[in-house]
């Protein structure tokens, strides 16, 4: 019988392993309490970061936070900014919720919101998709398309003010005018009055939208494009299934960032058209304006203040649940 040759054995790995086995297991570094770390960052050159800090701190503090400790307190109490103020609690609350305004308030700044986002929300991705293909004009047609941002806001509403004027002499009745239409009373048909305050806001403020939009396009890479364009996709496939879900992250920052805003219009409204004709155009906002500098009473305006604080938070806190797969995928 053949006898067999027992295993090698590497001597070197027995020997790691049992100098492993015996060597003994390195210390646990010790957490430093939160005053040693404290007293290591100011040693570490802390203390002139923190006196760098401090003034920006107490500037921010008393401009930006304060007014908002104030306000907390404004919306329990009863004044006019001039008398003695009184604690009513909950009372501010209750006046405003049994206001019958509030509510038509609320459905004309919903109703503000949705036309927003029907008419403008779209208008900036398109426009920063056909500037995106013009390379030699793309400068150019930048800044007029960002041109209207610059115009100040009252200026801006002033100037369709006039464009919408129920004459015969106002811009959009003078082009209905050539075909034998109109004129319309933009402003004073109470259906038409909305609509008509949605396209000026969104030819005022589109241009912010389409330049971030269009920085975003300019990220893409052009690869992409290319095998899409290899795979036989048509202008249209390539537009979503390539350029849309590149863009997924900057769309959904951009709507709740337009819900927001929709839901805090007052300039436009209240220029335009004063919250007429028949209070179809009286959004929240103007009600807290009403509130405070027409009836003088601060805390109510306080407290519908606090109120629309709230359920903006509450939207944006739902959105952002809804839509966190969405952004991250």
């Amino acid at each position: 019988m053949t006898a067999t040759a027992p295993p090698l054995v590497d001597e070197r790995a027995v020997d790691d392993s049992d100098t492993a086995a015996s060597r003994p297991a390195p210390p646990r570094r010790r957490r430093r309490s939160p005053l040693a770390a404290a007293v290591a960052w100011l040693r570490n050159g802390g203390v002139p970061t923190l006196l760098m800090f401090v003034p920006l701190l107490v500037t921010f503090g008393y401009f930006a936070w304060w007014p908002i400790l104030k306000s907390l307190i404004l919306a329990f109490q009863r004044t006019d900014l001039m008398t003695e103020p009184s604690w009513v609690g909950l009372r501010n609350f209750e006046r405003v919720l049994a206001d019958p305004l509030l509510w038509t308030a609320a459905g004309n700044t919903v109703w503000f919101a949705a036309l927003a986002l029907v008419i403008g929300f779209p208008l900036p991705i398109l426009m920063a998709m056909v500037m995106a293909e013009l390379r030699r004009s793309r400068q150019i047609s930048s800044v007029l398309v960002y041109l209207p941002v610059i115009i100040p806001p009252v200026v801006s509403v002033l100037l369709w003010k006039q464009f919408y004027d129920p004459s015969g002499s106002g811009l959009f009745n003078t082009v209905l005018g050539w075909f034998g239409l109109g004129p319309v009373g933009w402003l004073q048909d109470p259906i038409l009055a909305m609509p008509s305050i949605v396209i000026q806001a969104t030819w005022a403020t589109a241009g912010t939208a389409t330049i971030i939009y269009l920085a975003a396009l300019m990220s893409i890479q052009a690869e992409l494009y290319d095998a899409a364009e290899v795979d036989g996709a048509s202008v249209i496939q390539r537009t979503w299934h390539v350029t849309l879900p590149q863009l997924r992250s900057v769309i959904l920052l951009m709507l709740l960032l337009q819900i927001i805003g929709t839901m805090q219009v007052f300039t436009d409204p209240f220029v335009m058209t004063g919250g007429g004709p028949e209070n179809r155009t009286v959004t929240l906002l103007m009600l807290i304006y009403n509130y405070a500098f027409l009836s003088g009473d601060f805390g109510k305006a306080t407290a519908l203040s606090l109120l629309l604080a709230v359920v903006l938070s509450v939207v944006s806190a739902v959105y952002l649940r809804l839509t966190r797969k969405w952004s991250e995928s």
